[in-house]
């Protein structure tokens, strides 16, 4: 069986963060692991708190999986802090973690921040160069390259600079442009994809990014070809989305229902 492995947070209400992205890997038929790199209180509403581990304990748990339970692929969502920021870099470095899935989370779908700003540049700088994928919004595409995302054309321009700045390829989602279609950019050398899906009119949209590179990252681990795993992991959310159990007390961003099956899987994956 393959292996999978998160290094994110942990979100109380269950919808994204570490949550999320074990029950993705489940559907998808890999054996999750996990890094913990922080704890939050929250729900559908909003975040009421949270507290980063400590940088040795998040290095800890790399290392323990690293030597015993090496993933096939990765990902990173929350990590809220330089000195996470930096510790997950040295730690992908230092065992050549493959396929690397970068999920820059900054600010939860609440509108509540997730990262200290003077993390940010950090980012860009230590973790982008090391990853497969990059798998901002348009703000955080923003943020990353330091220009205007809010159209198609924009974000491929945002994708072409996260692989200047050393990234593999990017996906630039395309889930708060205006209208009825969304429109989700991937950049690698020489191509670009747009996917389209209709838009879901709904606010159970609590945990999509964290879900889609889950969902991509198992792909990855079960030797998928980037292009497809991407394809796969968008189908997969919007299902998740349109099936949404509409969870919570109302006035928030509900979780998606990850239940519902992975895409089929192809002839040559393996375990």
């Amino acid at each position: 069986m393959r292996i999978a492995l998160t290094v994110a947070g942990s979100d109380s209400g269950g919808g994204a963060g570490i949550q999320a992205d074990l029950k993705t890997f489940h559907q998808f038929g890999v054996f999750g692991t996990s890094v913990l790199t922080a704890v939050t209180a929250q729900n559908t509403v909003g975040v009421r708190a949270w507290e980063a581990l400590p940088a040795g304990l998040v290095a800890q748990q790399i290392d323990a999986l690293a030597t015993d339970l090496p993933p096939d692929a990765l990902k990173s969502g929350m990590l809220g802090s330089e000195e996470l920021v930096e510790t997950t870099a040295a730690g992908i470095a230092r065992y050549s973690l493959p396929h690397y899935v970068l999920d820059p989370v900054m600010v939860a779908t609440s509108g509540d921040r997730l990262l200290e700003p003077a993390a940010e540049a950090l980012i860009a700088r230590r973790l982008v160069p090391l990853a497969d994928l990059v798998t901002p919004n348009l703000d955080e595409a923003r943020i990353l390259v330091q220009d205007e995302v809010r159209t198609p054309d924009q974000m491929e321009r945002a994708g072409r600079a996260l692989l200047r700045m050393g990234a593999k390829a990017a996906l630039v989602k395309g889930g708060h442009l205006t209208g009825d279609e969304v429109v989700d950019v991937l950049v690698t050398e020489g191509a670009v994809r747009r996917f389209t899906h209709p838009r879901i009119e709904t606010t159970s949209t609590h945990g999509t990014g964290c879900t889609l590179s889950a969902g991509i990252t198992a792909g990855l681990a079960l030797s998928r070809p980037l292009e497809q795993a991407v394809a796969d992991a968008l189908d997969f959310v919007h299902r998740a989305i349109a099936a949404a159990p509409g969870l919570g007390r109302g006035g928030g961003h509900g979780p998606l229902n990850h239940f519902v099956p992975a895409p089929p899987r192809p002839p040559s994956d393996g375990f």
